[in-house]
Protein backbone atom coordinates (compact mmCIF):
# COMPACT_ATOMS: atom_id res chain seq x y z
CA UNK A 1 0.00 0.00 0.00
CA UNK A 2 1.81 3.56 -0.78
CA UNK A 3 1.26 5.83 1.84
CA UNK A 4 0.99 9.76 0.59
CA UNK A 5 2.34 12.47 3.64
CA UNK A 6 0.14 14.81 2.02
CA UNK A 7 -1.60 17.95 2.91
CA UNK A 8 1.15 20.49 1.70
CA UNK A 9 -1.14 21.44 0.15
CA UNK A 10 -4.58 19.96 0.29
CA UNK A 11 -4.79 20.23 -3.68
CA UNK A 12 -1.74 19.27 -4.80
CA UNK A 13 -2.25 15.87 -3.04
CA UNK A 14 -5.35 15.40 -5.07
CA UNK A 15 -3.13 16.20 -7.96
CA UNK A 16 -0.63 14.00 -6.99
CA UNK A 17 -3.52 11.18 -6.36
CA UNK A 18 -4.61 11.76 -9.68
CA UNK A 19 -1.41 11.25 -11.04
CA UNK A 20 -1.01 7.62 -9.32
CA UNK A 21 -4.00 6.74 -10.96
CA UNK A 22 -3.59 8.24 -14.14
CA UNK A 23 -0.01 6.54 -14.57
CA UNK A 24 -1.01 2.97 -13.23
CA UNK A 25 -1.62 0.02 -16.23
CA UNK A 26 -5.18 -0.79 -15.31
CA UNK A 27 -7.81 -2.32 -16.70
CA UNK A 28 -10.45 -3.11 -13.66
CA UNK A 29 -10.33 -1.20 -9.92
CA UNK A 30 -8.53 -4.54 -9.03
CA UNK A 31 -5.10 -3.50 -11.11
CA UNK A 32 -4.33 -0.38 -9.02
CA UNK A 33 -2.64 0.40 -6.44
CA UNK A 34 -3.82 0.54 -2.38
CA UNK A 35 -3.35 4.03 -1.01
CA UNK A 36 -3.87 5.53 2.34
CA UNK A 37 -3.61 9.65 2.53
CA UNK A 38 -2.61 11.46 5.68
CA UNK A 39 -3.54 15.41 4.86
CA UNK A 40 -1.56 16.98 7.22
CA UNK A 41 -2.65 20.48 7.03
CA UNK A 42 -1.43 20.85 10.47
CA UNK A 43 1.87 21.05 9.12
CA UNK A 44 3.46 24.73 10.04
CA UNK A 45 4.97 26.10 6.82
CA UNK A 46 8.22 24.55 5.72
CA UNK A 47 9.65 27.48 3.89
CA UNK A 48 9.24 29.72 6.87
CA UNK A 49 11.09 27.21 9.25
CA UNK A 50 14.08 27.10 6.90
CA UNK A 51 14.37 30.48 6.12
CA UNK A 52 14.57 30.50 10.33
CA UNK A 53 10.85 31.97 11.02
CA UNK A 54 8.87 29.61 11.41
CA UNK A 55 8.17 26.43 13.44
CA UNK A 56 9.71 23.35 12.84
CA UNK A 57 7.20 20.99 10.87
CA UNK A 58 9.30 17.96 11.55
CA UNK A 59 6.98 16.76 14.79
CA UNK A 60 3.97 16.98 13.08
CA UNK A 61 5.37 15.36 9.71
CA UNK A 62 6.72 12.70 11.95
CA UNK A 63 3.03 12.00 13.35
CA UNK A 64 1.65 11.92 9.60
CA UNK A 65 4.22 9.21 9.09
CA UNK A 66 3.68 7.28 12.18
CA UNK A 67 -0.38 7.01 10.94
CA UNK A 68 0.42 6.12 7.45
CA UNK A 69 2.78 3.22 9.29
CA UNK A 70 -0.11 1.87 11.39
CA UNK A 71 -2.24 1.81 8.05
CA UNK A 72 0.03 -0.55 6.55
CA UNK A 73 1.67 1.66 4.14
CA UNK A 74 4.87 -0.42 2.29
CA UNK A 75 6.02 2.41 0.26
CA UNK A 76 5.58 6.70 0.97
CA UNK A 77 5.51 9.59 -1.09
CA UNK A 78 5.71 13.12 0.16
CA UNK A 79 3.77 15.12 -2.81
CA UNK A 80 5.85 18.21 -1.13
CA UNK A 81 9.44 19.48 -2.78
CA UNK A 82 10.13 21.55 0.37
CA UNK A 83 8.92 18.80 2.90
CA UNK A 84 11.77 16.92 1.26
CA UNK A 85 14.53 19.19 3.60
CA UNK A 86 13.76 16.24 6.12
CA UNK A 87 13.91 13.34 3.74
CA UNK A 88 17.14 12.16 5.81
CA UNK A 89 15.50 12.50 9.28
CA UNK A 90 11.92 10.98 8.09
CA UNK A 91 13.33 7.97 6.67
CA UNK A 92 15.87 7.33 9.53
CA UNK A 93 12.66 7.12 11.76
CA UNK A 94 11.21 4.26 9.40
CA UNK A 95 12.13 1.13 7.85
CA UNK A 96 9.46 1.68 5.09
CA UNK A 97 11.18 3.67 1.94
CA UNK A 98 10.31 7.10 1.18
CA UNK A 99 10.76 7.68 -2.33
CA UNK A 100 12.43 10.97 -3.03
CA UNK A 101 11.01 13.74 -5.55
CA UNK A 102 14.22 14.47 -7.19
CA UNK A 103 15.59 10.84 -7.68
CA UNK A 104 12.63 10.54 -9.77
CA UNK A 105 13.52 13.95 -11.70
CA UNK A 106 16.99 12.57 -11.98
CA UNK A 107 15.62 9.24 -13.69
CA UNK A 108 13.73 11.10 -16.10
CA UNK A 109 16.76 13.58 -17.09
CA UNK A 110 19.00 10.20 -17.53
CA UNK A 111 16.71 8.48 -19.64
CA UNK A 112 16.11 11.84 -21.98
CA UNK A 113 20.10 12.04 -22.46
CA UNK A 114 19.43 16.03 -21.81
CA UNK A 115 21.83 18.76 -21.04
CA UNK A 116 22.86 18.49 -17.40
CA UNK A 117 21.75 21.94 -16.97
CA UNK A 118 18.11 22.43 -15.03
CA UNK A 119 16.11 25.00 -14.13
CA UNK A 120 14.47 25.16 -10.95
CA UNK A 121 11.19 27.07 -10.39
CA UNK A 122 10.47 26.29 -6.48
CA UNK A 123 9.86 27.88 -3.03
CA UNK A 124 12.18 30.00 -1.73
CA UNK A 125 12.61 26.95 0.93
CA UNK A 126 13.60 24.60 -1.50
CA UNK A 127 16.35 27.00 -3.06
CA UNK A 128 17.58 28.20 -0.36
CA UNK A 129 18.11 24.57 1.02
CA UNK A 130 19.34 23.38 -2.12
CA UNK A 131 17.07 20.19 -2.51
CA UNK A 132 17.63 19.98 -6.42
CA UNK A 133 20.54 21.71 -6.47
CA UNK A 134 22.76 19.33 -3.80
CA UNK A 135 21.14 16.13 -5.01
CA UNK A 136 21.32 16.54 -9.03
CA UNK A 137 24.94 17.52 -8.45
CA UNK A 138 26.14 14.31 -7.24
CA UNK A 139 24.60 13.07 -10.33
CA UNK A 140 26.42 15.51 -12.62
CA UNK A 141 23.57 17.98 -12.97
CA UNK A 142 23.34 21.68 -12.48
CA UNK A 143 21.07 23.65 -11.01
CA UNK A 144 20.03 27.17 -12.35
CA UNK A 145 17.24 29.25 -10.21
CA UNK A 146 15.53 32.41 -10.59
CA UNK A 147 17.39 35.64 -9.93
CA UNK A 148 16.06 36.99 -6.63
CA UNK A 149 13.25 39.68 -7.61
CA UNK A 150 12.27 36.71 -10.06
CA UNK A 151 12.04 34.60 -7.11
CA UNK A 152 10.12 36.43 -5.22
CA UNK A 153 7.24 36.44 -8.34
CA UNK A 154 7.69 32.58 -8.00
CA UNK A 155 6.92 32.69 -4.61
CA UNK A 156 3.80 35.58 -5.17
CA UNK A 157 2.82 33.22 -7.90
CA UNK A 158 2.52 29.58 -5.68
CA UNK A 159 0.69 31.77 -3.15
CA UNK A 160 -1.61 32.88 -5.67
CA UNK A 161 -2.22 29.00 -6.77
CA UNK A 162 -2.64 28.20 -2.74
CA UNK A 163 -5.17 30.72 -3.23
CA UNK A 164 -7.21 29.17 -6.08
CA UNK A 165 -6.40 31.85 -8.75
CA UNK A 166 -4.15 29.55 -10.91
CA UNK A 167 -4.93 31.80 -13.70
CA UNK A 168 -3.02 34.62 -12.54
CA UNK A 169 -0.17 32.96 -11.23
CA UNK A 170 0.07 30.58 -14.59
CA UNK A 171 1.09 34.40 -16.49
CA UNK A 172 3.98 35.23 -13.63
CA UNK A 173 5.34 31.52 -14.09
CA UNK A 174 5.39 31.18 -17.54
CA UNK A 175 7.24 34.25 -17.89
CA UNK A 176 9.59 32.76 -15.48
CA UNK A 177 9.91 29.59 -17.17
CA UNK A 178 11.16 31.48 -20.03
CA UNK A 179 13.62 33.20 -18.49
CA UNK A 180 15.46 29.99 -17.38
CA UNK A 181 14.88 28.70 -20.74
CA UNK A 182 16.79 31.81 -22.28
CA UNK A 183 19.59 31.38 -19.57
CA UNK A 184 20.48 27.72 -21.31
CA UNK A 185 18.36 25.41 -19.63
CA UNK A 186 17.09 22.61 -21.26
CA UNK A 187 14.49 21.39 -18.84
CA UNK A 188 12.68 23.38 -15.77
CA UNK A 189 11.09 21.37 -13.03
CA UNK A 190 7.97 22.52 -11.70
CA UNK A 191 9.72 22.18 -8.29
CA UNK A 192 6.30 23.20 -5.73
CA UNK A 193 3.52 20.93 -6.18
CA UNK A 194 1.29 24.13 -7.00
CA UNK A 195 3.53 24.94 -9.94
CA UNK A 196 1.89 22.56 -11.97
CA UNK A 197 -1.58 22.76 -10.99
CA UNK A 198 -1.18 26.20 -12.94
CA UNK A 199 0.67 25.64 -15.71
CA UNK A 200 -0.93 22.62 -16.63
CA UNK A 201 -2.06 24.17 -19.94
CA UNK A 202 0.65 26.43 -20.92
CA UNK A 203 0.77 27.14 -24.69
CA UNK A 204 4.07 28.44 -25.46
CA UNK A 205 6.99 27.11 -26.70
CA UNK A 206 8.39 26.84 -23.12
CA UNK A 207 5.60 23.98 -22.14
CA UNK A 208 7.63 21.02 -23.54
CA UNK A 209 10.47 21.81 -21.68
CA UNK A 210 8.84 21.93 -18.34
CA UNK A 211 8.97 18.41 -16.25
CA UNK A 212 6.72 17.57 -13.43
CA UNK A 213 8.16 16.23 -10.54
CA UNK A 214 4.74 15.75 -9.28
CA UNK A 215 4.25 13.11 -12.20
CA UNK A 216 7.46 11.88 -12.26
CA UNK A 217 7.45 10.86 -8.07
CA UNK A 218 3.94 9.23 -9.25
CA UNK A 219 5.38 7.17 -11.99
CA UNK A 220 8.66 6.27 -9.51
CA UNK A 221 5.59 5.15 -7.41
CA UNK A 222 3.85 2.73 -10.06
CA UNK A 223 7.29 1.44 -10.85
CA UNK A 224 8.26 0.45 -7.60
CA UNK A 225 5.11 -1.43 -7.25
CA UNK A 226 4.76 -3.32 -10.41
CA UNK A 227 8.27 -4.22 -9.34
CA UNK A 228 6.76 -5.91 -6.58
CA UNK A 229 3.26 -7.18 -7.94
CA UNK A 230 2.14 -9.37 -4.55
CA UNK A 231 1.85 -5.62 -3.02
CA UNK A 232 -0.86 -5.24 -5.36
CA UNK A 233 -2.81 -7.89 -5.13
CA UNK A 234 -6.40 -7.62 -3.38
CA UNK A 235 -8.80 -10.07 -1.16
CA UNK A 236 -11.60 -10.71 -3.27
CA UNK A 237 -14.84 -11.20 -1.49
Amino acid sequence: MLGILGGMGPMATVDFMGKIVRNTPASCDQDHIQMVVCSATDVPDRTAAILGHGADPFPAMLNALRRLELSGATRIAIPCNTAHHWYGALQAETSVPIIHIVDAVTEALAQRRTSPTLGVLATDGTVHAGIYQQRLAERGYACVVPAATAQAEVMRAIRLVKAGLNEEAAGILGREAEALAARGCSHIAMACTEIPLALAALDSDVGAALLDPTDLLAQACVRSFLAAPQEMVREVA
